[in-house]
């Protein structure tokens, strides 16, 4: 329980420490946001901080910080250590920079600042990248808050009606101006996602030592010996460092109404989020009592486990709650997915989103995409973990991306260049994790460790070396601007 407890301050101070130092580099000012000087009463609408806050939290709590950290749980105590420094030092720095460069480029998504940054072959491959990463990410919001409610209700509301009014919601959340439902409702559900996180964790820590937290230790308990790296860093990405949240900052750059919300709207959510994560991958262990006996319960479906964890701990009503906040989680970010994948096609296609019939042209293929990969789910017995596992690897390199991007951006147009080792040394561990996780994977090349994880080290070394590389020019070209000038 000391290491839990010790986590969450670090967590806190990381927030008030290094987040402080992370908006110094970036260097906000007083220019007008897209809320202000666009405000198109559809995606560009001016937003109080708490409530945008609370829309990015949501947006980004999906089932990542839950699923994920209780299948990181199976690796171990381990797995609080890239919780809290994997979200403190990359992820919560990743979400808001993406954040703030593209409030600076009119709220442009991931795609077209990479098309700014790393020139026009990087915007073309993330078009294709982030939009098929945002439909997988919108089918596993699908998928498993179906299964949970399928659990919770009569037998006639089974998985699949559940599936297709989640489908209709989408459809209604990713026409609508963004101020009309999702505005609107968000704030509510974000009380709810905070409650029922620290019923759940309040529920263990009283429950007068049935479940004991176990403290850090850096071994390996996975059961069948699957190796932390790269595998932990892959399966645990929402909770500590995700590229699903360079989709979901753009959308909230756009109602920002000042740069100085950056820290809290972006940073702050993300240590939020990591909050989140830590409660599940605590609970997943204290809960089941071993890695094996959690590892053998997710067998039968993480929305199980889920559901096992949250009626266990806090019975039949306070269960009840406790489910319906993780139900909420995943499908207030699968709806900001297709949202975002619609933005991303306007911006290809030269689309103006003003209008519903251009919104209607964009949306409808997306969901239909997006039911057709749920009924895949459905119908295989392995459908959902094949989906989530090329989502977790596209999740990662798309933030490994998104990474390189602020980098270039800071060796571009910040105030020092060497501020720009802030986002490029997390650049270059997550470019380790992908690359190598890809490799070795079932689902890649499937190469001996002997030979994926040299690989994967040569490849991060030239993408250090191009970095180096530019850094020297920089400096030797005496690049230190005003902050005004970024």
């Amino acid at each position: 329980m000391i290491s839990l407890l010790l986590s969450l301050v670090v967590l806190v101070v990381g927030y008030f420490v290094y987040g402080k130092v992370t908006e110094k580099i970036f260097s906000p000012d007083d220019r007008k946001t897209p809320a202000i000087a666009i405000n198109d009463g559809v995606d560009c609408v001016p937003m109080k901080t708490w409530k945008a806050f609370l829309i990015q939290l949501l947006n980004i709590a999906g089932t990542g910080p839950i699923f994920g950290a209780l299948m990181g749980a199976v690796f171990g105590p381990v797995v609080f250590l890239w919780i809290v420094f994997g979200s403190i030092l990359g992820g919560a720095v990743h979400d808001y920079m993406s954040g703030m460069i593209s409030s600076r480029h009119e709220g442009a998504s991931i795609a077209e600042l990479s098309g700014t940054y790393l020139g026009k072959a990087a915007k073309w491959i993330m078009r294709v990248f982030s939009v098929v990463l945002l439909v997988l990410c919108g089918t596993v919001f699908v998928t498993s808050p179906a299964g949970l409610l399928d659990k919770l209700t009569p037998d006639w509301m089974n998985g699949t009606f559940w599936a297709v009014v989640i489908l209709l919601y989408y459809l209604l959340a990713t026409l609508l101006p963004i101020d009309k439902l999702i505005g609107k409702l968000y704030p509510v559900f974000g009380v709810l996602l905070v409650v029922m996180a620290g019923a759940v964790i309040g529920g263990i820590l009283l429950s007068g030592g049935k479940y004991s937290i176990p403290e850090l230790s850096l071994s390996n308990l996975h059961p069948e010996g699957t190796p932390i790296w790269p595998y932990m860093f892959i399966t645990v990405a929402c909770g500590a460092v995700s590229g699903f949240h360079a989709t979901q900052s753009p959308m909230i750059a756009k109602c920002i109404t000042t740069e100085q919300e950056g820290r809290t709207v972006f940073y702050g959510a993300m240590i939020s989020e990591a909050v989140i994560a830590l409660v599940w991958a605590a609970a997943g262990v204290s809960f089941y009592g071993t890695t094996q006996l959690l590892h053998e319960a997710l067998k039968a479906g993480a929305s199980n486990v889920v559901y096992e964890i949250s009626t266990g701990v806090l019975g039949g009503f306070g269960g009840f709650l406790a489910v319906a906040g993780v139900v909420v989680c995943p499908i207030t970010s699968g709806d900001t997915a297709f949202r975002s994948a619609r933005l991303i096609l306007a911006e290809t296609f030269h689309l103006e989103q003003k209008h519903i019939k251009n919104r209607l042209i964009l949306t409808i293929p997306l969901l239909v995409t997006g039911g057709l990969l749920t009924w895949f789910a459905v119908v295989n017995d392995n459908g959902f973990q094949i989906i989530w596992r090329y989502f977790s690897w596209s999740n990662q390199t798309l933030a490994m991306i998104a990474l390189w991007v602020a980098t270039a951006y800071l060796l571009k147009k910040g105030r020092y260049a060497y501020g720009s080792l802030l986002t490029a040394l997390p650049a270059m561990f997550m470019s380790a994790v992908s690359m190598t996780y890809i490799f070795t994977a079932n689902e890649g090349f499937r190469l001996p460790v002997s030979v994926a994880y040299p690989v994967g080290a040569a490849l991060t070394a030239v993408l250090a070396l191009f970095y180096l590389n530019a850094l020297v020019k920089h400096h030797k070209g005496g690049k230190k601007l005003p902050a005004h000038h970024s």
